[in-house]
């Protein structure tokens, strides 16, 4: 039950980076043609890439306690929202609402899906 707790909070991370690749695109195609224009719309498809890959191995694998689900997820998310953190909120002293809203969904995963994987039976 724990590994389904964390693939919810998995698929909640990648919806709302879903919906943040989306303002970031519409901030990045607003603006003249330019490198930062280019870098902003580029930042748009990593966000939705990874907003991607969050929903999918949380519905395919960690759903299931996939061993591989379980890593694919904790790594990619682990270094998007590490950086996040490190790069974007601390430094530019951003509201915890909703700036904190992926950290808050990433630790949640981590920690239901890392239960679950630790305690019960896993699938490869």
């Amino acid at each position: 039950m724990m590994h389904r707790i964390g693939a919810t909070f998995f698929v909640i991370w990648g919806l709302l980076h879903v919906y943040a690749a989306n303002g970031l695109y519409q901030m990045g195609a607003g603006m003249d043609p330019s490198m930062l224009e280019a870098r902003i719309v580029q930042g748009a498809w990593h966000l939705l890439f990874f907003g991607v890959i969050a929903i999918v191995v949380g519905i395919r694998w960690n759903w299931r306690n996939s061993t591989m689900g379980y890593w694919i997820n904790i790594v990619t998310l682990s270094v998007v929202d590490l950086g996040f953190i490190f790069i974007v909120f601390i430094p530019q002293d951003l509201p915890i609402y909703p700036a904190g809203l992926g950290p808050l969904f990433w630790v949640l995963a981590a920690i239901f899906s890392t239960a679950g994987y630790l305690r019960e039976e896993r699938t490869a």
